[in-house]
């Protein structure tokens, strides 16, 4: 094999579950270079007696194949697993942590449908891979580099499971809700996705003393995000105005992401929970640099609004990776997707849905409002995203006309407090056309234009 070849993606390693690289073949030597590779960061284990790695998976079927897989490839470097079954992905993190692990793994594909499944790595300290790290497993796979490393005898690792990583999350995530205050008089209808929240959003929220409506909660292996979740949110609408809720919550199917809904069966996104959360810590002095980091994709808006509230917006390219590289790199405290990944960095290493659902619950509690006024706190300017499929990713800058009008609709659009973006997706053969004004005949007139000539260009039909 030669050693150019690539796994990792912008989120780990994904892809169809059983056809490459998603496979127990390559889970297998995955297992093996991670091994190597934490183990030999560091010489000692980060406490009493072996080096260990934690596993964790959401409730995709291909879970189990993948999970023995790689525990497979790191017992035979001679570390040791942690089996901590189906568990969110911050929750993960967190309990690579909490035990002191050289590193964590979890299996799952987020928001993609059952037979799509994937594998995310952490670092010691519940932050996902850099570059550097991911190239060297990588390369590791490939190389054949460690295949004369073969420990043997009592030098083989041991697989242990842990009874109590739910209880240690649940407790995690409680203690990040203020001591003394409490959800009793509030409805909230939960959406778990069938995923790996199914049991510890609904646990939380009834131990703050929630009344709940739980739906997405009986995973099967192959129903996960389903018709239900983050991902199809119009059912949770449904269900709070149906059951006359005061909340809704729905995460995807590892749990690091939230949409909520008011009572008014509206849906709150990302870039609402983004806007509420940072004045709120504006107001109160813990917003170090007095810095939001979200993506290009998200609202503009949301920077006016954080602008006139004395703050600052930091953009990133899409991908919570990016996100919450810039706030280390800068040590900021509060940033997020659209798309509802949000990183509350007082209490999470990576997005947290239920982390960033409680804290949008303290707000609404310690002002006694209802989230459909806390969102109040900003306008969003007219948006639209139109999806042009492609059958080849051309540089824009080789299509004829296309870097033209980008340049006269940013000279328009910016006067008018507005932007456009043009860009390929990272998980689909499509190019994704972003354009953003305060007047909406603006968003359309702009959308049409460059829309038509991509759609020249690629012969493609446009889809909204």
């Amino acid at each position: 094999m030669t050693t150019d070849k690539k796994i990792f993606g912008t989120d780990g390693v994904r892809g169809r579950a059983n056809i490459e690289p998603v496979t127990a073949e390559t889970a297998l030597k995955l297992g093996r270079a991670a091994a190597h590779v934490f183990k030999t960061l560091e010489s000692h284990a980060r406490s009493k007696g072996r080096h260990k790695i934690v596993i964790g998976k959401d409730t995709r079927l291909s879970g189990y194949m993948l999970e023995n897989a790689l525990s497979s490839g790191i017992l035979s470097m001679g570390v040791d697993v942690l089996f901590i079954g189906p568990l969110p992905t911050p929750g993960v993190a967190y309990v690579t942590r909490s035990l002191r692990a050289d590193a964590g793994i979890v299996i799952t594909a987020s928001h993609n449908p059952y037979d799509d499944n994937g594998i995310k790595f952490f670092r010691a300290d519940g932050y996902k891979l850099d570059d550097q790290i991911e190239a060297e497993i990588e390369h590791l796979v490939f190389s054949g580099e460690i295949e004369h490393i073969r420990p043997v005898a009592s030098e083989i690792g041991k697989a242990i499971r842990i009874d109590d990583a739910l209880g240690r999350y649940i407790e995690y995530a409680k203690a990040s809700f203020p001591r003394g205050m409490t959800l009793d008089g509030i409805r909230i209808v939960v959406d778990c996705a069938n995923g790996a929240t199914y049991k510890s959003t609904p646990c939380v929220l009834r131990e703050l003393g929630a009344e709940l409506v739980i739906l997405g909660n009986t995973p099967d292996g192959t129903n996960i995000n389903l018709d239900c979740g983050s991902g199809h949110p119009d059912k949770l609408c449904r269900a709070v105005l149906e059951h006359h809720a005061q909340v809704g919550i729905a995460h995807d199917g590892d749990g690091d992401r939230v949409l909520l809904c008011d009572e008014n069966g509206t849906l709150v996104d990302g870039d609402d929970v983004l806007a509420v959360l940072g004045m709120d810590m504006l107001q109160h002095g813990k917003l170090p640099e007095r810095t939001v980091v979200a993506t290009v994709m998200s609202n503009a808006g949301l920077e006016h609004a954080i602008n006139m509230a004395g703050g600052r917006l930091i953009r990133t390219q899409v991908g919570d990776r990016y996100v919450i590289d810039e706030m280390l790199k800068n040590g900021y405290a509060l940033g997020g997707e659209q798309s509802g990944h949000i990183v509350y960095r007082e209490h999470a290493t990576t997005g947290d849905g239920l982390v960033a659902a409680l804290q949008m619950l303290r707000i609404m509690k310690s002002r006694n409002a209802l989230l459909s006024q806390l969102v109040r706190c900003w306008k969003r300017f007219p948006q639209k995203l139109v999806n042009v499929p492609v059958r080849e990713r051309v540089p824009f800058e080789k299509m004829e006309g296309v870097m033209e009008l980008l340049s006269e609709a940013e000279t328009e659009l910016k006067a008018h407090g507005g932007r456009v973006f043009l860009r390929y997706s990272g998980t689909e053969p499509k190019a994704r056309l972003l354009v953003e004004a305060q007047e909406q005949h603006l968003v359309d007139k702009w959308c049409e234009r460059i829309g038509e000539r991509l759609r020249q260009q690629f012969g493609e039909k446009i889809h909204s």
